[in-house]
């Protein structure tokens, strides 16, 4: 087998993942997908930063035995915590969504615009989105606001009953007439509450799809280093979980229509 037709390797603490498998597959379909979401130990926002480096090295470790040419660590977590830990152990080159969510952030916000990221306890808690855009542009102004709720409640399925509205208006309502240029999803569940984030904070508002800008981002990588598949055939996807292979195949066909067929189980 080629090294462009080896597949690409994804990984995320559960199903929020999916909105970056989702938006790989739309951009590029010839490409085979191997995804795994770590559906027993969901949500990493609350971990430690120990707890998720071994949780994101077991979970490479695996996809690496699946031959994979390319990995895409689809967690905000794992990518403000453990992707240097990655890299270190990595055979192929490996991607994370915070610099793709900086890059598309910075293309909406003007010359001294403010920033709102959201994202996970630990994620905020690093301030790893504000280091990076800080670090491309000094005038930005950066907030980060922790959203701890929002992932239980993409991984109930949720996004569209009352108390989601709730729990997004008890977040963010502060923020709505700050003049707030862009807002990141600084996490690949909040996609899935894309519209309700956006009713909350008004249409003045551009709101940063990490999980687009991260499928962006990796088609460009691929195309640099010769990793294109070259196939026309649409590529197939596997995916695997650490619990719960039912729960995790009806939300995803649910949530994001996606028809994952049997979904594996590995443990750790």
């Amino acid at each position: 087998m080629l090294k462009s037709e080896r597949p690409i390797g994804i990984f995320d603490s559960g199903l929020g993942g999916l909105t970056v498998l989702k938006a790989v597959r739309a951009l590029m379909p010839a490409e085979r997908l191997v995804y795994f979401g770590d559906t027993a130990r969901v949500p990493y926002g609350a971990k430690s930063k120990s707890a998720v480096v071994s949780f994101s090295r077991e979970i490479a470790d695996f996809l690496f035995a699946k031959k994979i040419k390319f990995l895409i660590v689809a967690c905000n977590t794992a990518s403000s915590l453990a992707l240097e830990e990655i890299r270190e152990i990595s055979p192929v080159p490996v991607l994370g969504v915070i610099t793709p969510g900086v890059g598309a952030a910075l293309e909406l916000a003007p010359r001294g615009g403010k920033i709102l990221v959201t994202g996970t306890a630990a994620t905020v808690a690093s301030r790893a989105y504000t280091r990076a855009l800080q670090a491309a542009r000094r005038d930005v102004r950066v907030t980060e606001k922790a959203c701890p709720l929002f992932v239980p409640l993409v991984e109930e399925g949720w996004c569209s009953k009352p108390l989601a509205g709730l729990v997004a208006r008890e977040y963010l309502a502060a923020f709505r007439g700050r003049k707030i240029d862009a807002l990141i999803l600084g996490c690949t569940h909040y996609p899935l509450l894309k519209k309700l984030i956006a009713r909350v904070m008004g249409p003045r508002v551009k709101i940063v799809d990490s999980a687009l800008a991260t499928a962006r981002a990796a088609r460009l990588e691929l195309s640099r280093r010769g990793l294109l598949n070259p196939g026309r055939s649409r590529g197939e996807c596997e995916f695997y979980v650490s619990d719960a292979p039912e729960r995790f195949s009806s939300l995803a066909r649910k949530l994001l229509g996606l028809k994952t067929g049997e979904v594996g189980v590995k443990r750790f």
